[in-house]
């Protein structure tokens, strides 16, 4: 007998990306966002980047610098941004909890490496979930899947967090979800007021994990924080 349950797989054909999400939680995206294949974003990226390099004045006949607006363009589109695509979103699959497990379940040091919307260079950090078994629970690899995939697109780390909380409760059938984000951003720290010491953190709690203060307190405790 299959255990397994897919929870996001009704919600992957209902519709275009994060429309299971509430609207103050989408990222802005164009309606024809997926018109194109992936290869056709990359030509067309790496068209435009050799024009951003041109301008800059940069020689693309050097050999280190010829192949660069490709290469560019095949990160955008092949790593770096992946998540916008909802082909890419984690198939969480639930599991009966036949062993009665009733703890806090805590996923902590989960990489994350998004891209600051604001000026397109990196945010690079850690984030930290945990979830209240109840029926079921999920294979634990899943939980990374969830925060890498709305990590990997432009992205402010408040709706980052947001996004992830909630596609946990929806995945997980339960509002016992908590999230911690700390990251740094190279846009403070690279430009700007260039402070190089200093971290965001970004956290939203719920169901148990917002009413239950010595609950929430454990968390942190397990979590280091």
């Amino acid at each position: 007998m299959d255990n397994s349950v897919s929870a996001a797989s009704a919600a992957h054909s209902a519709g275009p990306a994060d429309s299971h999400l509430s609207p103050d939680l989408r990222t802005p995206l164009r309606a024809d966002a997926f018109a194109l294949s992936d290869e056709e974003k990359i030509t067309g990226i790496a068209e435009h980047f050799h024009e951003i390099m041109l301008l800059l004045g940069l020689d693309l006949t050097d050999d280190s610098l010829q192949g660069t607006p490709r290469r560019v363009a095949k990160m955008y589109v092949q790593e770096w941004f992946r998540g916008l695509d909802p082909k890419h979103r984690p198939d969480v699959k639930l599991f009966d909890n036949r062993y009665g497990y009733q703890q806090m379940l805590v996923e902590r040091d989960i990489t994350v490496f998004s891209c600051c919307e604001h000026h397109f260079v990196p945010i690079m950090g850690k984030a930290h979930v945990a979830y209240l078994p109840g029926e079921h629970v999920v294979g634990l690899s899943k939980l990374n899947r969830v925060v890498q995939y709305y990590a990997r697109r432009p992205q402010v780390q408040e709706r980052l967090t947001r996004q992830i909380a909630e596609e946990l409760k929806q995945s997980l059938r339960t509002d016992n979800v908590a999230v911690l984000i700390e990251a740094d951003h190279l846009c403070v720290m690279s430009r700007g007021v260039n402070d190089t010491g200093s971290s965001t953190l970004t956290a939203e709690y719920g169901g148990l994990f917002k009413d239950d203060q010595a609950l929430r307190a454990e968390f942190l405790r397990q979590i280091g924080k």
